[in-house]
């Protein structure tokens, strides 16, 4: 059986590549691409392989514009960088998927899957609903009224969202905080996952916000943020190895 892999970093494609080597030696890698346009003059000209392994965020456009480009198309297993919580609705799909950075494990139990289930390819429909959900368009700015005037704050500019006795806020990066009628379930919904992340009961953080992370008692992290405040800023256990994956996609 012949495999493609679609992969933009070329250090992830390698270790697929080498895992699908040790895993599946029936499988022959017979192109490992890094585009979309890359992949759409291969397939164009090029025999269909067995089973595509499809990056979803790709550095020119979305790994569905390949698939969309083809009248019909092998089995995929999609790799992504989302963290757990923006593709736990991944799961419903039916369809095969490789959280990154790729753990074997998880590799082997998807190709169990497509050995037992070939020739059996992903419906049209499914891959709308897993398009649809990794092409979300997600929060830009938010409108704050501060007294009889309202100033517009880009969420670039906002470094983590607290609660506090029910209030929620949202600090900037300049050290000013402003309440906001949003909650924080309300937050996570609408805030990209790849640059947001909650973190506990009281905080959403940014990304860019993470100046330190130290190991706390208990299995916990402990954080330290920009800008810097009076609380003590722990990753609470049951959200601690997400957020490391998190921070590592």
């Amino acid at each position: 059986m012949t495999a493609v892999i679609v992969e933009d970093e070329n250090i992830a494609s390698r270790r697929l590549a080498n895992l699908i080597g040790e895993l599946a030696p029936d499988i022959e890698i017979v192109a490992q691409l890094t585009s979309v346009e890359s992949g759409l003059k291969w397939f164009k000209k090029e025999r269909q392989p067995d089973i595509i392994f499809l990056d979803i965020q790709l550095n020119d456009g979305y790994g569905f514009d390949i698939l969309d480009a083809l009248d019909n198309h092998a089995p995929v297993i999609f790799t992504t960088a989302f963290n757990e919580y923006a593709i736990r609705g991944f799961k419903y799909n039916g369809l095969d998927y490789l959280l990154k950075p790729i753990d074997k494990k998880d590799l082997e139990n998807a190709l169990n899957k497509f050995h037992k289930t070939q020739p059996v390819k992903d419906s049209p429909d499914k891959i709308d609903q897993l398009r649809s959900m990794f092409t979300k368009e997600y929060k830009h700015r938010f409108m704050v009224k501060i007294g009889n005037q309202f100033n517009m704050f880009k969420v670039d500019d906002i470094a983590y969202f607290k609660s506090d006795d029910g209030a929620i806020c949202l600090y900037t990066y300049k050290g000013k905080n402003y309440p906001i009628e949003y909650s924080l379930d309300q937050l996570e919904e609408i805030l990209d996952p790849i640059h947001f992340f909650r973190i506990n009961r009281k905080y959403v953080v940014s990304v860019n916000a993470v100046e330190e992370i130290h190991s706390y008692f208990n299995s916990r992290l402990l954080l330290k943020l920009n800008p810097r405040n009076e609380d003590q800023i722990i990753v609470s256990r049951e959200r601690t190895s997400n957020f490391k994956k998190w921070l590592d996609c």
